[in-house]
């Protein structure tokens, strides 16, 4: 039995580990994400919160605290700076998301499964992808008239996609999906 394999093994699960603990620090907070935030040694600051709306929360001791927008690290930096400003020294602070918000999108119109989906867990995604997940699109769909209705600033915004073009055209810019997006699939004129 070689032990190179088991060898490559371990190294490479310690190599995903340290991977994924990387994204998770990087990871975006978002509204409804559910967080659960401890500092060392001080049991009656421990807090389990959801982010508001306006990515909000109202934390022991320094009040309202803005948390959606900021990477867990950039949080946990903000919890830290703020309690060590007047209340603690050298505040050790974790904060661990318990519950990531449900991020949905949906595909309407000319494709095999119409429905509201998932994100990928922590990951981003293209127009192509999206339409990718509801199925493809079917017979009678017309790539050339997409739309995708979004929340700009509280507004909603109608983007005209022409797939064909995206799909053909490697110079064609690609069009990233964000939560909330409705996202039509036209259907041809005979």
């Amino acid at each position: 039995m070689k032990t190179w394999p088991i060898c490559s093994l371990i190294l490479l699960l310690i190599l995903c580990s340290l991977n994924a603990q990387q994204s998770v620090r990087n990871y975006t907070l978002q509204p409804n994400d559910l967080v659960d935030i401890k500092v060392f040694q001080e049991d009656d600051l421990a807090s389990i919160q959801r982010i508001s709306q306006d990515g909000m929360i109202t934390f022991p001791l320094i009040g309202p605290v803005r948390l959606g927008g900021r990477t867990v690290q950039e949080a946990t930096q903000l919890l830290r700076d703020r309690l060590g400003a007047k209340f603690l020294v050298h505040p050790q602070v974790t904060l661990t998301v318990t519950e990531y918000a449900k991020r949905i999108f949906t595909v309407i119109g000319q494709v095999q499964r119409p429905g509201t989906y998932r994100f990928p867990d922590n990951s981003t995604l293209n127009l192509v992808q999206a339409i990718g997940i509801g199925g493809g699109y079917t017979r009678i769909a017309d790539a050339g008239r997409i739309t995708i209705k979004r929340q700009i600033n509280g507004m909603d915004t109608i983007l005209k996609i022409n797939g064909k073009n995206m799909a053909r055209d490697n110079n064609t810019q690609t069009i990233d999906v964000i939560p909330g997006d409705l996202i039509t699939v036209g259907e041809r004129i005979f």
